[in-house]
């Protein structure tokens, strides 16, 4: 399956497919995370109150909620920011196709954030999209500016060339 993923014209026109539905998803997202004063103090503060608990009645992810009470909620203002931005940026990157596999994967990082902090939704839909995205690579994004944009860069960055086995 990765190969077809990676190499073959059929995997390219599914994981395009894959890849406009979920950017417009990280779009419509952002969007309203940008246009509507968002604010993530709200969801911080009760990731802290209601950490994720294994069974055994620990929390399951033990560095997580320091990390939020001591980082991120001093610097709210910031990471509500990047969290709506991020959004955004994620969406316009799968949708235009535009280094998709970077966008992929901070699609992923920003899902398995929103996880430890205890919310399900549709993050994990999005992360096993994003993952199958960040598998197919460059195929992800050859119907899109990537087509372009890779070539450039890989000329234009010699330690983004492909090594010639």
């Amino acid at each position: 399956m990765v190969k077809w993923l990676r190499s073959s014209k059929s995997g390219m026109w599914v994981i395009t497919v894959i890849r406009l539905w979920l950017g417009f998803q990280w779009f419509m997202d952002g969007v309203g995370k940008v246009t509507g004063g968002f604010s993530a103090k709200g969801f911080v503060a009760n990731a802290i109150a209601n950490p994720v608990m294994d069974p055994h009645g620990a929390q399951a992810v033990g560095w997580y909620t320091p990390f939020l009470k001591s980082f991120v909620m001093p610097n709210i203002n910031v990471f509500s920011f990047m969290v709506a931005w991020g959004e955004l940026l994620v969406g316009l990157g799968l949708l235009l196709g535009t280094l998709t596999t970077a966008a992929a994967f901070f699609g992923v990082v920003m899902n398995f954030a929103y996880l430890f902090a205890g919310t399900i939704s549709t993050n994990l839909t999005y992360v096993l999209l994003g993952m199958l995205i960040m598998i197919a690579g460059f195929n992800a994004g050859k119907i899109g500016l990537d087509h372009w944009v890779v070539p450039f860069m890989r000329e234009k960055m010699p330690w983004l060339k492909r090594s010639v086995e």
